[in-house]
């Protein structure tokens, strides 16, 4: 049996002023009547969207360790879905930054504490791991600072951009930036975007066709009046504008220390350095935590990207998480998923 998904728009207005798209997935494998049962909540990275989640969703279904009630991921208001349904909000006040700790985390916080309209679930009841790349993860931290806190088991930290003060981390910033600016936006086709996007990135290729699925949009649009095809979902500008949170990344170093105190928080890096040095994963996890961190892994063969790279060593390490979320082992150094 395949996933049973569905789709739904989140409406936390007016505490929140911009609406977001989530997807719920449910299997077989699943436990739903079972309180015990952990329900994990997805969010993703700048640049990507809620589906790129799927094909470790997947991976997950098929891994029979850990309970899981249900699967939850959520778009970041100005990425996937969300971003078509924002995009008149979006001109206005919300460039040339898209804060991650004010935004995302913001409403994160109101989809799983019920402050909103348009989701069944009642997350009150559930036992909630909280699982986020990158953007994502820093803003689930975030979610610590909204009233009330959200109800988290655990939160899964995935090579989070958490940026500490002794490393020089501009040149991260502007390469980023750089390659925004300089990257192709406009395809003919999701065929020919595919073709044209899978050499570029050593994505497997599940996860490509789930970008070109999910993170494109038929063309004309307002940015593009007198083109045809596809085009990108998240514009190039709003996917700068939450690159230039500089901010958020800082200050998630500091703050990291007391949501550790609270909370079992879990680190699962890339094992290849090619956005962040190995030393400041390091520093992040063993520093910015006070050593209070209650694991850390590293996924064979991944780099930054670490969902989108090795989708099935993502979910093998988020399992080994889910079948035993309590577990205290603070290991001195990260351990490898064989996959």
């Amino acid at each position: 049996m395949d996933l049973h998904i569905d789709s739904f728009t989140f409406d936390a207005r007016p505490s929140y002023p911009l609406l977001t798209t989530a997807k719920r997935y449910r299997h077989a494998s699943f436990s739903p009547d079972d309180p015990d049962a952990y329900t994990l909540v997805f969010a993703h990275a700048t640049g990507a969207h809620k589906e790129c989640w799927e094909p470790v969703i997947r991976y997950i279904t098929q891994g029979g360790t850990g309970k899981v009630r249900e699967v939850w991921s959520v778009d970041c208001p100005n990425h996937g879905d969300a971003a078509v349904l924002n995009e008149e909000e979006l001109k206005v006040g919300y460039e040339p930054v898209f804060s991650w700790d004010t935004q995302y985390a913001r409403v994160l916080h109101r989809f799983v504490t019920g402050l909103g309209k348009g989701i069944p679930t009642d997350f009150a009841t559930h036992r909630i791991i909280a699982i986020g790349h990158s953007m994502g993860a820093v803003a689930w931290l975030f979610t610590r600072q909204y009233h009330p806190p959200p109800p988290f088991a655990s939160i899964i930290l995935i090579d989070p951009m958490i940026l500490g003060p002794s490393f020089d981390t501009a040149p991260i910033g502007r390469f980023l930036e750089s390659s925004t600016l300089k990257r192709r936006d406009c395809w003919a086709s999701r065929e020919e975007a595919f073709k044209s996007l899978l050499p570029r990135y050593r994505h497997e290729e599940e996860v490509m066709r789930a970008y070109v699925e999910h993170a494109l949009r038929d063309l004309p649009t307002a940015l593009y009046p007198d083109k045809q095809g596809v085009t990108l979902k998240c514009v190039k500008t709003q996917e700068l504008a939450c690159y230039r949170d500089a901010q958020s990344s800082a200050l998630a170093y500091t703050y990291l220390k007391h949501v550790c105190t609270e909370l079992p928080v879990h680190f699962i890096n890339g094992a290849v350095p090619d956005y962040l040095p190995l030393e400041l994963k390091a520093d992040t996890v063993l520093t910015a935590s006070n050593g209070k961190y209650k694991s850390w892994q590293e996924v064979a063969g991944a780099g930054h990207m670490v969902p989108q790279m090795a989708p099935k060593g993502t979910a093998e390490a988020i399992l080994h998480i889910v079948a035993d979320p309590e577990y205290n082992q603070r290991m001195p150094a990260p351990q490898t998923s064989k996959l």
